[in-house]
């Protein structure tokens, strides 16, 4: 029952985070770089720092927690999977909600499950190793063959078609860009590693399990928003797009914010509900080193489920849609293998 209720919590954050790019239609009279911002401001800031406080033991501070040590890393961590978020933005620019957070993420999943369970020493060639690296090898098979179904799709669309399903498709950028994303929004992985002995003392000082890692994850997502903004006000000196933040009226302003709000507790819900989930999984060791590939598994998952409603499969051949079907499967089947591998 405890790995069902873990599954289900990683499941909900998961959509969480597959649904944030969809407020991104609803934000006005912005550049990309300017969204971007001040998305990151909420998602990388603002709702961490309001779930790290939770993580906090009483009479303590988040100071004296990080403390404990492995703040640096975890923060240099945070820079280093910022470049990922940052090239993940571009990779839904150029490929769309469903086939960038697909590449993506697919690749986060393989390099943020092996690296950790690498570093540690593992063996993955026997026993627990053994089980996780075949869930990850089914992973990577299930995106590979949602990757085929994205060029089938790129290659029966004619150029306007194309942009009507996004407006800046570029499939060979996008595929490159969405790569790069992929590898090194692994370091997020690193840095919840990292920053073990803060989550280690957060439990020492008597918080609960389901709240002490959320320390952590500020540590990773402000050493992320470092990178982030620095590139977004960098494009804002560049493109003199600096004076739209409040050159807006008024109401498209609070709109925007609101969107951006949304867009923000959105993605930070699938960290919030990581952790939460990692918690009731502590009496499977494989599946909490599977953890974070499940939730990649569904961010792509539910990433498709969004992009076939917001239409950018739309005019594609059935048996597009079939590949497509036959991937997302191939995902779902790694959770359960190694779910039930790991029960037997």
């Amino acid at each position: 029952m405890n790995t069902l209720i873990g599954l289900v919590i990683i499941a909900i954050g998961s959509f969480g985070q597959s649904s944030s790019y969809v407020p991104i239609n609803k934000v006005k009279e912005w550049s990309w770089e300017s969204f971007w911002l001040t998305q990151g401001v909420f998602a990388w800031l603002v709702f961490p720092f309001l779930g790290a406080l939770l993580g906090v033991p009483e009479g303590s501070s988040l100071f004296e927690l990080w403390g404990a040590g492995g703040a640096t890393r975890a923060i240099v961590y945070g820079v280093l999977w910022g470049i990922g978020g940052l090239t993940f933005g571009l990779s839904m620019r150029y490929l769309g909600v469903a086939l960038g957070q697909s590449i993506s993420l697919g690749t986060c999943a393989a390099f943020g499950t092996l690296l950790p369970a690498i570093l540690a020493g593992k063996d993955l060639f026997t026993g627990a190793g053994a089980l996780l690296l075949i869930g990850v090898c089914i992973t990577l098979a299930g995106i590979a063959v949602i990757g085929y179904a994205g060029s089938l799709r790129s290659k029966h669309m004619t150029e306007e078609e194309k942009r009507a399903a996004v407006k800046d498709f570029a499939l060979t950028k996008g595929l490159l860009v969405a790569l790069l994303a992929g590898v090194m929004s692994a370091c997020f992985a690193l840095g919840l590693e990292a920053g073990a002995p803060v989550k280690e003392a957060s439990i020492a000082g008597g918080v609960k399990t389901l709240y002490a890692g959320l320390p952590v994850i500020f540590l990773v997502t402000f050493g992320g928003f470092l990178t982030n903004a620095a590139y977004c006000i960098r494009q804002n000196i560049k493109n003199r797009t600096g004076k739209e933040y409040f050159a807006v009226k008024s109401k498209v302003l609070v709109n925007n914010l609101l969107f951006c709000a949304l867009a923000g507790v959105l993605w930070y819900s699938q960290f919030f509900g990581l952790e939460m989930g990692k918690s009731f999984l502590t009496g499977s060791p494989v599946l909490l080193a599977f953890s974070w590939s499940i939730l990649m598994s569904l961010n792509v998952t539910f990433s498709n489920v969004w992009g076939i409603l917001l239409k950018e499969w739309k005019g594609v051949s059935g048996s597009t849609i079939a590949v497509l079907g036959f991937g997302l499967l191939a995902l779902i089947s790694s959770i359960i293998v190694v779910a039930m591998a790991q029960q037997a």
